[in-house]
């Protein structure tokens, strides 16, 4: 089997999804991986043990900036948000400088995902979700595993963006925060995504928590894909005007701010934004 050669890459570690050091979700970003197998790529992610690392490669598309590819400590994920918005960022800091004025074009499994340049905030443009009914069984599971009241639902669906997610909406963000995650494993449930209404401030509309049965890991801090599958279906619902603002993470110590925006009313283009900064920079043997 073909190996690459041991030397040394551009390594980025940012934070994304906060204006607040450490508060966001952490990203290892890994410069120059072309030469680099799924193997290593996967052996490196476990060893970073963070929810998700990154490798930067050249396109295979003419008109995208550079490729992506995105591993968990236990598999590669077709698409994420902040690991987007992360190694957007990273690229950028890098020298990397976009085919297009003002738009940067990632290729990654699901495609080809447009970044707009705004400022020292980028957004990315939400992918397409395949919005389906929650099964009847499946809800009843869930909720039986959080310890939800069947009264505190006011929706469901399933969310599929690249990622899976069984979304609930609660009554309230108050209820949002009183579910108890559990951090055991339990492969049936996937991705679950819990949202509600934020009425308690002015500068927040919903609060979002992301959790994962699936994999053992108790909550996500800041989750761009989920927020953009959300955005997709409040939108759907004709609920997406203009803008919204959603905090994730407090229940876990964290200060996670997405920053959502409609875009276009008639295509259903919708940007997902937040900021990123970069805590460590250096180089890694891999």
């Amino acid at each position: 089997m073909y190996q690459a050669v041991i030397r040394q890459r551009p390594f980025i570690q940012c934070d994304v999804f906060s204006s607040v050091a450490t508060k966001g979700n952490g990203l290892a970003v890994v410069n120059h991986a072309d030469d680099l197998g799924a193997e290593q790529m996967q052996s490196f992610a476990a060893w970073t043990n963070l929810a998700e690392t990154t490798f930067i490669l050249k396109p295979d598309d003419p008109t995208a900036d550079y490729r992506l590819r995105i591993f968990t400590p236990s598999h590669e994920m077709p698409f994420a948000g902040h690991p987007t918005l992360g190694s957007c960022k990273s690229w950028q800091h890098w020298g990397g400088k976009p085919l297009r004025a003002g738009v940067i074009v990632q290729q990654c499994e699901v495609g080809l995902i447009e970044i707009h340049v705004d400022g020292h905030r980028n957004a990315f443009i939400a992918p397409p979700t395949q919005i389906e009914t929650l099964p009847f069984e499946c809800l009843m599971a869930v909720v039986s595993r959080l310890g939800i009241s069947k009264t505190q639902i006011i929706k469901a669906a399933i969310l599929n963006n690249g990622p899976v997610w069984n979304a609930l909406e609660l009554i309230d963000a108050e209820a949002v925060l009183a579910v108890e995650a559990s951090g055991s494993k339990d492969p049936d449930m996937g991705f679950i995504g819990i949202f509600g209404r934020d009425t308690s401030k002015d500068t927040v509309d919903y609060e979002v928590r992301m959790l994962e049965p699936g994999t053992g890991m108790t909550e996500d801090p800041i989750t761009g894909s989920l927020n953009a599958a959300l955005a997709k279906w409040l939108f759907s619902q004709e609920r997406l005007k203009t803008s919204l603002t959603i905090a994730q993470g407090q229940k876990i110590g964290r200060q996670g701010r997405v920053y959502i925006d409609l875009l276009d009313a008639e295509k259903g283009e919708i940007k997902i934004g937040g900021e990123v900064q970069i805590l460590i920079e250096g180089h890694v043997l891999i």
